[in-house]
């Protein structure tokens, strides 16, 4: 235990000295010096690790949350530059590779199929599915629809329509997939008619990033999508809640759903999966009268072989691809 403790302070020290890093950059837009200091948050951030955010002091715990804005805004500025590089080749999904973190999608979409076809009753075969905070860079969208949802129209929705416009452009040239895609300027709070016509939502991380908005935004969505439809919602666990925001599954629970399976990789997938189910026994108010799977007992977690040492890999090359790109910027 003594070791344990130890071993934490030093990692919230070390994260705290980054924070203080960041926070003094006059800009978050890529170039090598942001490039660095992100990827030795995320170095640290993603192995295995015996620290709970939830239960850090309160001065940890500002910086934690600090730390996770700072994080959404630099993964906004970061796919925004990639967005607009890959925009000017005549067609662009030819190139995502050009993204040093894309296998990251590749391998978070993959996961995300696999435990919606594991988990959800009678399997998955979506006719339409939402995925809100898409952003300007839509690789998840993409990749289920080009590798695991053939025949699945995607709507997406993202608060900015800078971020929408640059989205729409990246599959221009494309009439397979890009005639499956469209994209929406909306605040989730403001869509309500519209859910009821998917059979999967996915909940992108930066969406809600304090616990009472995430837990107020998956209300929203318990009280207005259809029966039985299910919700995707990404987390995280350890210490890569200083990446992202913490989901606590009984917040799901509490929301409409059933939870189904929570999924915590140990590999290069940062986010943790949390599948839901929206229950039949609702009230009007979107809140669960206590029968769900959440009340009756714990959802089953499901955790993938960790592979450190491949990850610390991917994080080296992604170190020296950042490096070799730095006249992009």
């Amino acid at each position: 235990m003594e070791s344990q403790n130890k071993e934490v302070d030093a990692l919230v020290q070390k994260i705290t000295g980054l924070h203080a890093a960041i926070s003094k950059l006059p800009s978050l837009s890529p170039c090598p010096d942001v490039n660095a200091l992100f990827t030795d948050l995320v170095t640290a951030c993603v192995p295995p690790s015996p620290v709970d955010v939830t239960k850090l002091g309160p001065e940890a715990q500002e910086m934690r949350e600090g730390l996770i804005r700072l994080c959404s805004e630099a993964e906004g500025k970061l796919e925004a530059h990639y967005s607009d590089m890959l925009a000017a080749f005549d067609n662009p999904l030819d190139h995502l590779g050009m993204f040093p973190y894309y296998s990251n999608y590749i391998n978070l979409s993959k996961l995300e199929y696999e435990l919606l076809a594991r988990y959800v009753p009678g399997g998955i075969a979506p006719a339409r599915v939402a995925f809100i905070g898409s952003g300007p860079l839509p690789f998840s969208s993409f990749v289920l629809a080009a590798r695991h949802l053939p025949d699945t129209m995607f709507d997406n929705y993202d608060l900015c329509a800078a971020a929408n416009d640059r989205a729409s452009k990246l599959f221009r040239a494309d009439k397979g997939v890009g005639a499956r895609m469209s994209f929406h300027t909306a605040d989730v709070a403001d869509l309500r008619g519209e859910l009821a016509a998917y059979d999967v939502v996915f909940l992108a991380a930066l969406v809600g990033m304090a616990a009472e908005e995430k837990a107020k935004v998956i209300a929203h969505l318990g009280a207005h999508m259809a029966d039985g439809a299910a919700l995707v919602v990404r987390s995280a666990h350890g210490a890569r809640g200083f990446l992202y925001p913490i989901v606590d599954p009984e917040d799901i629970g509490r929301g409409g759903f059933e939870v189904l399976a929570v999924c915590h990789p140990d590999d290069d997938v940062v986010n943790s999966v949390i599948i839901a189910c929206k229950s039949n026994d609702v009230h009007a108010d979107g809140l669960q009268n206590g029968r769900g799977r959440h009340a009756r007992g714990t959802a089953p977690v499901v955790s993938p072989p960790c592979r450190f040492g491949e990850m610390v890999a991917d994080l080296t090359k992604k170190r020296e691809e950042f490096a070799n790109a730095e006249v992009a910027f």
